[in-house]
């Protein structure tokens, strides 16, 4: 048996068509979408950052405004200048880039975010909304992986799932996801005992531990849909990095029935859920603007 190499390239490509068409028509409607990306600190990463994100948005129409504060920015001026955001109707998203210096309450200004704005789905109401299946923006990560589950064609009612990493980002917000679409849902985080028992009765595999090759072949169920969420760095030869999922890729693909390589995966798709997301949180604004104070 040889897994079906699931081609997270072509899949964002789809998703940013769509998204591409959807800006259009809101552009009709007399709706722009605007993101708006702060980073505290860090000017170096901060500008390859800011090119990136600026050509990704450039592909599928959305405005782009990089906003640069310095890293000694204390809470309260970054609450200030989030909530200016917020207040503004042309900026219709707000992305946060992280890491952010360790002086910032990183909860605390993502939680000064409007939701309708938070186009990363992590602002603590859209979180927590999606314990009730009913988000305003669900988190990118997690809808990624279920970008994924879609591609593959099996319906997750009834399977087994098991979830190895709990961050509020990933981990979680699949579980709840998995749980909505009937699936019985296994969460394993660094406190679970015997994990290859668990892993290996899982139909859906979904590894976001951020643990260089964690899952080899003795953790996986031959016919089994894995699906790598990790992007690690690692050592590479002549002394450069090179990025690696959770799962020895090598080890798993031949007997999995299907797989997200690494890089190529689940990473491409979340970037083009992030816009995707940018868009539903214009339209879902409207002429409403809802400000968290």
């Amino acid at each position: 048996m040889s897994a079906r190499i699931i081609d997270g390239k072509a899949i964002a490509a789809r998703i940013r068509d769509r998204t591409a068409r959807r800006v259009s028509d809101l552009r009709k409607e007399g709706i722009t979408v605007r993101l708006d990306a702060i980073m505290v600190g860090n000017p170096e990463a901060g500008t390859i950052y800011a090119r990136s994100q600026e050509a990704s948005c450039n592909e599928v129409g959305i405005r782009y405004h990089f906003h640069a504060l310095p890293a000694d920015s204390t809470d309260q001026q970054l609450r200030d200048f989030v909530q200016g955001l917020n207040r503004d109707p042309q900026v219709t998203g707000v992305l946060l880039n992280l890491p952010l210096p360790d002086s910032v309450d990183a909860a605390a200004l993502q939680y000064a975010i409007d939701p309708y704005k938070d186009v990363e789905g992590v602002n603590p109401a859209n979180i927590g909304m999606l314990f009730y299946d009913c988000p305003i923006i669900a988190p990118c990560t997690a809808r990624a992986v279920m970008e994924v589950l879609k591609e593959t064609g099996r319906d997750p009612r009834g399977l087994h799932a098991v979830v190895v990493g709990q961050s509020v980002i990933a981990g979680r917000p699949t579980t709840l996801f998995l749980l909505q679409q009937m699936a019985t849902v296994t969460a394993c985080h660094c406190e679970t005992r015997n994990l290859q028992a668990h892993t290996q009765s899982a139909d859906l595999l979904i590894v976001a531990a951020g643990v260089p090759h964690l899952i080899g072949r003795k953790h996986v169920k031959p016919g089994s849909v894995v699906i790598d969420v990790g992007i690690n760095r690692v050592p590479g030869p002549g002394g450069r990095t090179r990025i690696v999922g959770d799962v020895r890729f090598d080890e798993v693909a031949p007997i999995a029935g299907a797989i997200t390589p690494v890089p190529g995966g689940v990473g491409p798709i979340t970037v083009a859920i992030l816009l995707q997301s940018a868009v539903e949180a214009a339209r879902k604004q409207g002429g409403t603007r809802r400000v968290i104070d």
